[in-house]
């Protein structure tokens, strides 16, 4: 996908016949200080959706809320903080999230597909193709897909930590046209917006021009995200070569319609591959493996595999398969990829030939530490 030219370039692919993904929070989509879902804000987000999708143009949707429509149910006061009720309060408002856009879309015909996703599902490679080929056969289908992290399962080491950041995954996951982040204000601004004078910013070309914007930090009492998340959005969309507009969710069929709304992130380039994109940006280390200059220069300069001969030391407790961070003599973290021994296994091989191990320990252990197709630089 070729990156637009100019910002009336992308504006005119978002309001095209490309897919899109549209991200929604628990703010946008809860009254009585977040404590019940209000149908009226559902009712008015699926009539924008739901003729998009009636005029042939897929449309996934990002949903926050199951655990702020659990808060009422569970007799709460505000969103929970501890992992075990906030997945309690999930269970319970799960469903009624999903009944709530099932009877919406309803009324224009249309059958939305639930679709739960932690960060584990989409690293692991047979779980990341699965999770592809799904939505794709969604989309063909015609059915809105209806997507939020899994929270009643997720533990914090496989946590997404905010639906931002999933949807910006998944609009590279379903190739798609468009990004669009639905939140509580209009637009970027260049400082706080309920500071006199903060002024709009139409359109972000580069990191560049968020240099010199004062950015918020915390997201509604009902949600985990804020300004900050949205932007990191963003830039993870448009390394995937997608475009990212950020708007008020009562401005969506503006925005899905080209109007000059809400601020425009424009990709430079043409993306990174899915894998890589996911085990950059999905994942969180479960721990790290020291390596010495001869493994950095192995890695950076000559973009070969990890090898156990390079690592001088592990910490943290992980699989086979686990997201690990890579460190550098100096500290400083040089890559992310997925390891193929576990924690326990790992200590004996370190600065030893694959050609050693194999010849004391069997033909299985001739094989890299993390293979480069399994490997991130940062």
């Amino acid at each position: 996908m070729t990156p637009p030219t100019d910002v009336a370039e992308a504006r005119a692919r978002v309001a095209g016949r490309g897919r899109v993904v549209v991200k929604v929070g628990s703010s946008s989509l809860t009254t009585d200080g977040g404590r019940q879902i209000d149908p009226a804000r559902i009712d008015a987000l699926v009539a924008v959706l739901a003729q998009r999708r009636l005029r042939g143009e897929p449309v996934v949707l990002v949903s926050s809320g199951a655990i702020a429509a659990g808060i009422g149910p569970l007799g709460l006061t505000r969103r929970p903080k501890d992992l075990a009720t906030q997945q309690a309060a999930a269970s319970v408002g799960q469903g009624a999230l999903v009944a709530h856009y099932a009877r919406a879309f309803a009324a224009y015909g249309l059958t939305v597909g639930q679709v739960l996703l932690t960060a584990d599902d989409v690293t692991r490679r047979s779980h990341y193709t699965n999770a592809r080929r799904t939505l794709d056969r969604l989309l063909e289908l015609g059915i809105v897909p209806i997507i939020n992290e899994n929270d009643t399962v997720a533990t914090h080491e496989i946590r997404f930590g905010d639906n931002d950041r999933l949807a910006a995954l998944v609009s590279h996951l379903v190739k798609a046209e468009a990004l669009v982040l639905l939140t509580d204000v209009d637009a970027l601004y260049d400082g706080p917006p309920s500071e006199p004078g903060a002024q709009r910013i139409p359109v972000i070309r580069s990191l560049a021009d968020l240099e010199s914007v004062r950015i918020a930090g915390s997201g509604s009492m009902v949600g985990t995200g804020g300004m900050a998340t949205k932007i990191e959005a963003a830039a993870i969309a448009n390394s995937a070569g997608v475009i990212a507009m950020l708007c008020a969710a009562p401005a969506v069929g503006e925005a899905l319609a080209g109007a000059d709304v809400g601020t425009i992130f424009l990709p430079n380039s043409v993306g990174k591959g899915s894998r890589k994109l996911w085990i950059a940006h999905a994942t969180s280390a479960r721990g790290s493996l020291m390596v010495d200059a001869g493994a950095v220069a192995a890695l950076v300069e000559r973009r070969k595999s990890l090898l156990p001969a390079g690592i001088t030391a592990i910490s943290g407790s992980f699989v086979d398969g686990d997201p690990v961070d890579v460190v550098g003599p100096d500290g400083a973290v040089i890559a992310r990829g997925l390891v193929s021994y576990d924690s326990a296994e790992l200590p004996r091989l370190l600065g030893r030939s694959t050609r050693e191990l194999a010849r004391e320990l069997g033909p299985e252990y001739e094989r890299e530490v993390i293979h480069r197709d399994n490997l991130v630089m940062r």
